[in-house]
């Protein structure tokens, strides 16, 4: 008798955004003071946002990251001592190490002694993680798996930098992914391209004790702009090859939250009308890893996306990383 096939379906998504609302005008107020200016006409017209969430001085990534992974869990209805497998996508994590993933098994008290490790390809993280425990769970190594992306990019934002610093913003999302006799992530495209190192990076990094060269978050903002764009049609297309849809076949795009230019420009190559994108940055702004899974717990949870609809998430981000699934919910 043939084996069953096995694949990774999502059970269960959560999310959570720090109390801190940030609105542009109240960011616009706190730059003033240090000689910075900018408005909120200003901000929306270049980049869609509103408004972002910023974690308080105590609040940790992995703080961000338990929120979030409880809703999941609790969405799923599962018992936590069944993941057998965490990953956290992150760029911000809690410390040089140990991961922010053990610091997350630790704090839901998971005893079962299963992997955790953090995947760092920083916009794209969430669209890595997927395509990572997607090949680990149909591989048979794993059963189920949480999968966060967490951010606290406040941190390392330079606000005497308008350019930047309007732009990014703190969260977490999570999804349980569970092996299934039913096809959940159908097919998923990764690629990198580490040439283009320089037009987004925190070139930082520690050296006896201190922090040498800089912490804070650099972007050329046009280079990224014009790399993005070309990137995410291609990547989508090949997702949506190698899973054997059409574009016309998207229920939902989900993108990368990171500016509302680049999003309207990847849905209209790809053909599909704008009220099949889900968009969160104008509320969240760019909350890197994290925010295509918090788009993603916002549309399951309002209704839009149901089961059996196919969901298409694609991520850029600085390494040059980008990568996309095609998901059937």
């Amino acid at each position: 008798m043939a084996q069953s096939k096995i694949y990774s379906r999502v059970l269960g998504t959560g999310s959570y955004l720090p109390s801190n609302r940030v609105t542009n005008q109240e960011l616009a107020d706190r730059l003033a003071k240090r000689g910075v200016e900018t408005s909120d006409e200003w901000i929306v017209a270049r980049t869609g946002i509103h408004a972002r969430h910023f974690a308080d001085p105590e609040q940790t990534t992995s703080d961000l990251a338990l929120v979030a992974s409880q809703r999941a869990i609790e969405a799923a209805g599962i018992d936590p001592q069944s993941i057998d497998l965490i990953v956290v996508a992150t760029s911000t994590p809690d410390f040089v190490f140990p991961s922010t993933a053990c610091l997350l098994q630790n704090k839901l008290d998971i005893k079962n002694n299963g992997a955790a490790f953090d995947v760092q390809a920083v916009c794209s993280g969430f669209a890595y993680a997927i395509a990572t425990v997607d090949a680990l769970i149909r591989s048979g190594q794993h059963r189920t798996a949480l999968v966060v992306g967490a951010e606290t990019f406040s941190r390392i934002l330079d606000f005497d930098d308008r350019t930047t610093c309007v732009l990014f913003g703190d969260g977490a999302g999570a999804v349980i992914l569970s092996a299934s006799e039913e096809p959940g992530v159908l097919a998923s495209a990764l690629h990198a391209d580490g040439s283009h190192a320089d037009i987004l990076c925190t070139p930082g990094h520690v050296n006896g004790g201190v922090v040498a060269g800089s912490a804070f978050l650099h972007m050329d903002g046009q280079a990224v702009f014009k790399l993005a764009v070309t990137v995410l049609e291609k990547v989508a297309v090949e997702a949506l090859d190698k899973a054997h849809l059409s574009p016309g076949q998207v229920d939902w795009l989900i993108p990368h939250q990171a500016n509302i230019r680049i999003m309207t420009s990847t849905c209209r190559k790809l053909g599909l009308p704008t009220e099949r994108m889900v968009v969160t940055v104008g509320e969240h702004g760019n909350t890197s890893a994290a925010s295509i899974p918090l788009a993603l717990d916002v549309a399951v949870r309002d209704g839009r996306i149901k089961r059996g609809q196919h969901v298409l998430i694609e991520g850029v981000g600085g390494g040059f990383t980008w990568g996309a699934s095609v998901i059937r919910y």
